[in-house]
């Protein structure tokens, strides 16, 4: 998942080293340079390919401006840019779909690593997995999984991101109940790690847990990107297959999917009414979210926008997809609707069903980059049980009443649990495994606004709904703390949170101190880094 422009996701959810050269193209020849795709390739600010590099990302808030971008191509490639990166005391960052909530790519940047034409999908026999390169879109691999072998991996709604962030934190999407989390089929991970001397070297780490090194493939279960290296590749397998069909060896995504919605209009919607709404949902959830769920093909997200000015103040709407081939598909959404629609005034509206072939329904369904695209600032929390009544008066407070920043705000609530929590919080660095939802708190805002009052907006909203907890999603009670590819500054400044728990709890829990070790031996200078990086013990 990722964050949006508020017009663009609604639409679419309502339908269902450098060179010697200063400027230009820098080859630099590799062994079996013939065979490889591109590059790599400098460009620097003169070259007209710089500004294309620049805002090639979705958060406009932001706009990296390095000394140069660094375009790879293959491994071999990726330990050269890093090698003259640290050799020049240059401060290096990754970047692969360019889906990051905060400026974790551009602050402070010198040399942006570019992974955007790594981006093959395939079967490597020898390992007998599936090998992801980091720059491959989510959508790039879903088509590619299914039309070659019929198979695809849980992963996130928004087609536009890029495997190398989104499975390094954990990765979930509509098939998650179902199937889990994209790191449960983490099989392998190649990266470009830099060791006390400063020379870097690619490195391969396995699930066997006689890999010696193991505990960097651990790591990349749900450690969040930016921490320990560069990710160049996954590999991905069921750990619970035997066969050595490729066809076996990862989910089948359903044959056909039955979505559906759900519309509340803001008009006659009070306060007691929204209560009941929020209450509904989550209570659902509550009872619907164990691993052996037979809803664990239903999968909704709740989107509650801002009310709007004028007479047409927009709606409340919950788009909902499920395998249109379970026994009683059709009854079980049916039941679902009313359930959370039971005793909300005003009455749901709810369209006839939709049933589609499984990758149109994916494509169809799936945010495209204009969409996921423009000027935002994103919160997160898990919650364990639904929110409480208090904490819906605050979304109906904050988003209920029309004004010119609120009407851009966003409460987003996403189905989880199911098969994510079957697994040991231990066993991957995705320490929270009973939740039953997602939040998101968002604000958007176009290029002719600051964005000032709408940060403080969202800021608002986020402190005021865990107030009980100093303001963020302290893990405990109904929350389950934050999730890692949501990041948030916020949650590492007291002013924002003065909960007196540190940001490193709220994203990761009792995984943190494992964690810290593996960034010791890993990248025991601190290479890579960022706002909410994992800090070497003793830093």
């Amino acid at each position: 998942m990722s964050a949006v422009t508020r017009r663009g996701f609604i639409g679419s959810a309502a339908a269902a080293g450098g060179g010697a050269m200063t400027a230009g193209l820098v080859p630099t020849a590799t062994a079996g340079a013939c065979a490889a795709p591109l590059g790599p390739v400098v460009v620097r600010p003169a070259d007209p390919r710089y500004e294309d590099l620049a805002v090639r990302r979705t958060n406009h808030r932001f706009k990296p401006e390095p000394e140069y971008f660094h375009v790879v191509g293959s491994t071999e490639q990726v330990v050269k840019a890093v090698g003259d990166a640290v050799r020049a005391n240059r401060r290096v960052t990754v970047r692969s779909g360019g889906h990051c909530y905060e400026n974790f790519v551009g602050e402070g940047a010198q040399v942006v690593i570019d992974m955007c034409e790594m981006s093959e999908v395939s079967f490597d026999e020898r390992r007998g997995a599936f090998a992801i390169e980091a720059g491959a879109t989510l959508m790039q691999t879903y088509r590619k999984l299914y039309l070659g072998w019929g198979v695809t991996i849980p992963g996130g709604q928004c087609g536009g991101v890029a495997a190398g962030g989104h499975i390094a934190g954990g990765g979930y999407g509509p098939l998650s109940r179902r199937d889990g989390l994209t790191v449960d089929y983490l099989h392998a991970v190649e990266v470009v790690v830099v060791d006390r001397t400063g020379r870097a070297r690619a490195v391969v780490a396995t699930r066997n847990p006689a890999d010696p090194n193991h505990d960097l493939w651990w790591a990349h279960t749900g450690g969040g990107g930016g921490n320990f290296g560069v990710v160049t590749r996954y590999w991905m397998r069921d750990p619970r297959a035997t066969s050595d069909d490729p066809r076996k060896l990862l989910p089948r995504p359903p044959a056909s999917v039955l979505s559906g919605v759900a519309i509340w209009s803001w008009n006659g919607m009070t306060k007691e009414s929204f209560r009941r709404l929020l209450r509904n949902h989550g209570e659902w959830y509550e009872r619907n979210s164990a691993p052996d769920t037979p809803a664990a093909s239903l999968w909704g997200s709740l989107l509650i926008p801002g009310r709007k000015v004028g007479a047409d103040p927009g709606g409340i709407i919950l788009p909902t997809q499920i395998d249109a081939r379970l026994p009683g598909a059709e009854k079980l959404m049916n039941d679902y609707f009313a359930a959370v629609a039971e005793g909300v005034t005003p009455q749901a509206i709810i369209p006839p069903f939709q049933a589609m072939p499984w990758f149109y329904a994916a494509r169809t369904l799936s945010l495209g980059e204009e969409a996921e695209a423009g000027r935002y600032k994103g919160k997160s929390a898990y919650l364990r049980r639904r929110f409480t009544d208090e904490q819906a008066d605050v979304a109906y407070d904050h988003l209920g009443t029309p004004g010119d920043v609120s009407s851009s705000g966003l409460l987003w609530l996403l189905s989880y649990g199911g098969r994510v929590n079957a697994v040991d919080p231990a066993a991957t660095a995705t320490v929270e495994r009973s939740s039953i939802l997602k939040v998101i708190h968002l604000a958007t805002w176009d290029e002719t606004q600051d964005g000032k009052a709408h940060i403080e907006w969202v800021r608002g909203l986020h402190r005021k709904t865990f107030e009980s907890t100093g303001g963020v999603p302290v893990p405990g009670g109904n929350c389950g703390g934050a999730y890692i590819n949501y990041p948030d500054i916020d949650h590492a400044d007291p002013k924002w949170n003065t909960s007196g728990v540190p940001w490193s709890t709220i994203y990761y829990g009792a995984n943190h101190a494992r964690l810290q070790r593996v960034k010791n031996r890993w990248d025991p200078r601190n290479v890579f880094h960022h706002a909410l990086s994992i800090r070497p013990s003793g830093s």
